[in-house]
């Protein structure tokens, strides 16, 4: 046997390794694309109930409901990419108890943008009595901003 005949096993074992190394890389660089990021909301002492909605990328990614059962929860959401910023829109209704003891309905609405979310734990914050919602990670304010006012994505069509 010659030697460049015994070296062709080895020569294809070495591309049969190689090519399933390719592959695995290929698979681990197209799964470390995706992103994750924690939400978390937590009731305030002066409200009653809350529901709201968190779309990122114009799409539903969790919906809220706290009361006195359930005064905070925390949602896991997965975005297909890491993107260095995606878009967000929290939508929702908020009944509290007013001064006067009655009980008052806020419609909360905001947009914004999550800069490189992946990893990161934003908070739904109320501001401006209740009239104001936003994401913020206290750990890096600048990886979220808003736009104060109501967003577009929580219109509901009338007809």
């Amino acid at each position: 046997m010659s030697a460049s005949t015994s070296l062709r096993p080895k020569i294809a074992r070495a591309r049969r390794n190689v090519s399933a190394g390719f592959v695995l890389m290929a698979s681990l660089i197209s799964t470390a694309h995706a992103a994750q990021f924690i939400v978390e909301d937590g009731k305030a002492p002066e409200e009653i109930s809350e529901i709201s909605r968190v779309y990122i990328d114009g799409k539903l990614a969790a919906t809220f409901e706290l009361n006195s059962q359930t005064p905070e929860k925390r949602t896991v959401i997965k975005v297909p990419d890491d993107s260095a910023t995606h878009t967000y829109a929290l939508c929702g209704e908020i009944v509290i108890q007013a001064a006067s003891g009655k009980h008052e309905t806020h419609l909360v609405s905001s947009e914004g943008a999550l800069h490189n979310p992946d990893g990161h734990v934003f908070q739904a914050m109320g501001a401006a009595n209740f009239t104001d919602f936003y994401l913020i990670d206290p750990e890096s304010p600048g990886a979220a901003d808003h736009q104060p006012g109501r967003a577009g994505a929580c219109s509901v069509p009338t007809s």
